[in-house]
């Protein structure tokens, strides 16, 4: 669904006119496209210590320009803040400040990005302020920034590099075009494995993916994603969305397995296609999930109960499936789609934010599990995203709910899709128990 206002307000006339009113002023934001540049314009890296020299001479090494120190009124294309030695909350005023100074030049739909570590790591209290402190100054600083420019954060866990594959994976995500609609988020990398792909352009070459609820929306959207990054795709859906999920099956070369995900043998269907078809399964996106919406004071048993089953117990039983299965066992990627429902609530929806906040738990208990074969699991949680759904909603609650965050406009399904691809990847391998929300950093909630 195109958001017409956004392309009205975004150049000439209509810019102008809503500059004058105090309108929200959204601008069209720099979306992934094949063989584009990484990020335009120079790189500033800020920071002392061993940690920034190392990433500078990385970024170098991916013939960015790459800048130590801030040439004035130099357009900026992102600036990347390296605070991964901090040792008490009076450390971050310099690199920050110095920081500031840039922040008027840098370009639209440009980046900001700190690198630091997690405060759970230690038990000093200084260092634990210090860390933390990071991450109200991200978040603030993100609702901040204009033109379509974001602000992420990576935290780095117990002994992981600055240049570690994980590390260098979020960094190119959080700089790329892929996390157009990713703002005031951390990535928490919490181990050195992980390997940055040979082929750029296809990540995800060589590797059998599976997703479900793909027939329409965003699951065709992330099949067609995965299908442009080099996989090879099992589509699953109910059978009343044969044809749909037959056409998406034609478009990205796949196979389709009709299938309810409901039943008791479903994770062993999927297994056996996947290897029955293509000889092997190495990733399972999760993304099917149904609404059956009701303030709880008129919540039946059937709307409650099938919500469970579809979004979070069927998950859970694929999951067993998966981790028993000697076929998932090379480096094997799970990613679930939640919803900031789960996070934040929403009237009206308390059977569907219980299964979402139940998918983060579960992603969080799994991590453990499937890391003992090297592999990683992750959410992603959307937020308002320009859907057949959303489209349903009446015009002015639909106008309020794209405005309602730092990038005043709707996400599109192929946002949601780039931040799973990303996470199904190799190079994101060292992030496992994560849940990323694609929000354009919704206003309401964590």
């Amino acid at each position: 669904m195109t958001d017409m206002y956004t392309q009205l307000v975004s150049r000439g006339p209509g810019r102008d006119i809503a500059r004058k009113l105090g309108l929200p002023q959204p601008v069209v934001l720099r979306r992934y496209l094949p063989d584009q540049p990484l990020i335009t314009g120079p790189v500033l890296v800020q920071g002392a210590g061993s940690g920034a020299d190392e990433l500078a001479a990385t970024l170098l090494s991916w013939n960015l320009d790459v800048r130590r120190h801030a040439v004035p009124k130099e357009k900026l294309g992102a600036i990347i803040l390296v605070l991964d030695e901090l040792g008490r909350p009076e450390d971050l005023a310099r690199p920050v400040l110095t920081a500031a100074t840039s922040l008027r030049d840098l370009a639209p739909n440009s980046r900001v990005i700190t690198v630091s570590r997690t405060a759970a790591d230690t038990a000093d209290p200084a260092v634990a302020a210090a860390r933390q402190g990071v991450d109200g100054l991200l978040r603030s600083l993100a609702k901040e920034l204009r033109a379509g420019a974001t602000g992420n954060g990576i935290l780095l866990a117990g002994g992981v590099r600055t240049t570690s594959p994980s590390t260098l994976g979020a960094l190119r995500f959080f700089l790329s075009g892929r996390s157009a609609f990713v703002d005031g988020q951390f990535l928490t990398v919490s181990s050195a494995e992980g390997q940055l792909p040979a082929h750029a352009g296809k990540p995800l070459a060589g590797k059998v993916a599976v997703v479900t609820g793909a027939a329409r929306g965003i699951g065709a959207a992330i099949a067609r994603t995965l299908y442009r990054d080099g996989a090879t795709l099992v589509v699953v859906d109910i059978p009343a969305a044969g044809d749909h999920l037959a056409a998406v099956a034609n478009e990205v070369r796949g196979t389709a397995l009709q299938l309810d995900i409901s039943r008791t043998d479903a994770g062993q269907r999927i297994i056996d296609h996947a290897v029955e078809r293509h000889g092997r399964l190495d990733i399972v996106i999760h993304n099917a999930g149904i609404t059956r919406d009701k303030l709880l004071a008129n919540m039946d048993e059937g709307r409650w109960n099938s919500v469970i089953a579809v979004n979070i117990a069927a998950q859970l039983r694929i999951n067993e499936a998966l981790l028993a299965s000697g076929h998932f066992r090379s480096s094997p990627r799970i990613v679930s789609v939640a919803s900031t429902s789960g996070i934040a609530g929403n009237r009206g929806q308390t059977n569907y934010a219980a299964s979402k906040g139940g998918v983060m738990g579960m992603v969080r208990a799994t991590a453990p599990l499937i890391g003992t074969h090297g592999g990683s699991i992750n959410a992603v949680a959307p937020g308002f995203i320009e859907t057949e759904m959303t489209a349903k909603i009446p015009f002015a609650v639909r106008e309020v709910a794209r405005r309602l965050n730092s990038l005043q406009q709707g996400g599109q399904p192929g946002d949601v899709a780039e931040a799973i691809a990303f996470l199904a990847s190799d190079a994101a391998g060292g992030i496992s128990g994560e849940v990323l929300r694609v929000c354009g950093q919704n206003l309401v909630g964590a």
